[in-house]
């Protein structure tokens, strides 16, 4: 038997002010993106926004519906929409916030396994990391280089490929 440790590491900050400009305009559009969530049965609002090498920001926010679970998390949408938009874009980082109206968010929200799993699929396809911040509005901010230090046993089957 092997005693095997795994580390992540990420940065943590206070708040956006702290960010590079770069990444403290890309929190600010995902919390624009929570302006079109469409969340009327949890009230919970998830704003993303992920930018594309070509320096092009595209917003995605969740989406219900009172077939569940038949909505999708802000992550996939956005996610999603450059799949079919631009196939081979490149992925250089996304901000993921939350915002609810029933009780106060006090740290940065993580997405949900199912759209950790998409968001390794996106960076396996590009062979390149793909950097995410989650940012708490009005507070802090968690930054990791690579989807992959979040889900280190993600699903791949290189065998599909051939």
């Amino acid at each position: 038997m092997n005693a095997i440790n795994l580390n992540i590491t990420f940065e943590q900050y206070a708040g956006i002010s702290e960010l590079t400009l770069a990444d403290k305009t890309l929190c600010e559009c995902a919390e624009k993106a929570l302006r079109t969530s469409y969340s009327p049965y949890s009230k919970f609002r998830v704003g993303t926004a992920i930018r594309l090498a070509s320096g092009e920001i595209i917003l995605g926010s969740n989406q219900e519906n009172l077939a569940y679970p038949s909505g999708l998390c802000a992550e996939r949408v956005a996610l999603f929409s450059i799949g079919a938009t631009y196939p081979d874009a490149v992925i250089e980082s996304m901000a993921i916030t939350a915002q609810t109206d029933n009780f106060e968010i006090l740290k940065p929200v993580t997405s949900c396994g199912g759209c950790l799993q998409v968001m390794v699929e996106f960076e396996r396809k590009q062979n390149k990391p793909i950097e995410v911040i989650f940012y708490c509005l009005n507070g802090e901010v968690l930054k990791v280089p690579s989807v992959k230090s979040l889900i280190p046993f993600a699903f791949v089957e290189d065998r599909l490929e051939r």
